[in-house]
């Protein structure tokens, strides 16, 4: 595991500094490495796919216990010293580029995608690219069976949350899998030492939802968050264009109160909506 010291010296030695842009904060911090490996629950069969990598520090620890790690590392200069690094592993691939447009791209004609078989996630993830990942991860063909993400904390209990905070970001996390916040990471786990405290969460439980239209749930999820302080059917009357009292009737018939707000409903209250026919 490298100290403080060791990355400054190494970037001195190549000529790079920590960017910005890319949110690029090394994990210093042994113990938390140790901590998010033994929560991914990794065995000797496991493919894990790792996003930003950086300078190798979990990639490391993954390694020695999976049977593959694919490391996606968008700094061509940081991907370089990577592959010096971890020269001696032959169970590290290291992908240079944007996971976002991997994840979104159709393969080359005869080329295999970057992953096929069941894999899990395990990431230090820029925080800028938190939500947009987590959403791609969940609703691609081929999902992860676990994601373990280190992350911004407040975006961590957003995904997280349960009614009467949820947000747009949670429900659209929830609908999919299971989210729980494990434990808060200090910015001094980091060099450079990010602005703001981080968490690591769990995504388990994965899975496609079954008999649900998923553009029309999260148009009408969309329609009632669009507003949050206004009343649920305010917001889904104005922009679904749906008679207000009709949403009212709706919003009985689940046991809901009228007034509601979209922060108070649960998962299941927003399948039960969508399934009444307005």
């Amino acid at each position: 595991m490298k100290t403080k010291n060791n990355i400054k010296k190494l970037l001195k030695q190549y000529n790079i500094r920590p960017n910005k842009v890319l949110g690029q904060n090394f994990l210093i911090d042994e113990g938390v490495v140790d901590q998010m490996v033994k929560a991914a629950e990794i065995s000797s069969e496991d493919v894990v796919l790792e996003v930003g990598p950086g300078l190798g520090a979990l990639t490391r620890k993954i390694a020695q216990k999976a049977k593959k790690v694919i490391a996606v590392e968008k700094d061509k200069k940081v991907a370089e010293i990577l592959k010096e690094i971890l020269g001696d592993l032959d169970n590290v691939e290291i992908v240079v580029g944007d996971i976002l447009k991997i994840m979104g791209a159709a393969p080359a004609a005869g080329a295999a995608p970057i992953i096929s078989a069941p894999y899990k996630v395990v990431a230090n993830i820029p925080y800028y690219l938190t939500s947009h990942l987590v959403r791609k991860l969940l609703e691609s063909d081929n999902p992860p069976r676990t994601i373990i993400f280190l992350m911004q904390r407040e975006v961590a209990r957003r995904i997280c949350a349960s009614p009467p905070k949820m947000t747009l970001l949670s429900v659209s996390v929830q609908i999919y899998s299971r989210p729980e916040l494990l434990y808060d990471v200090p910015k001094q786990s980091f060099w450079p030492k990010p602005k703001v405290d981080s968490a690591v969460v769990k995504i388990s439980d994965i899975r496609k939802p079954k008999d649900i239209d998923m553009k029309k749930f999260f148009r009408l999820v969309k329609a009632g968050f669009s507003r949050p302080r206004k009343q649920l059917a305010n917001n889904l009357s104005e922009k679904l264009k749906i008679n207000k009292e009709e949403i009212k009737k709706a919003l009985i018939e689940l046991g809901l109160d009228v007034q509601i707000r979209a922060e108070r409903l649960t998962i299941e209250d927003w399948i039960g909506l969508l399934h009444i026919n307005f």
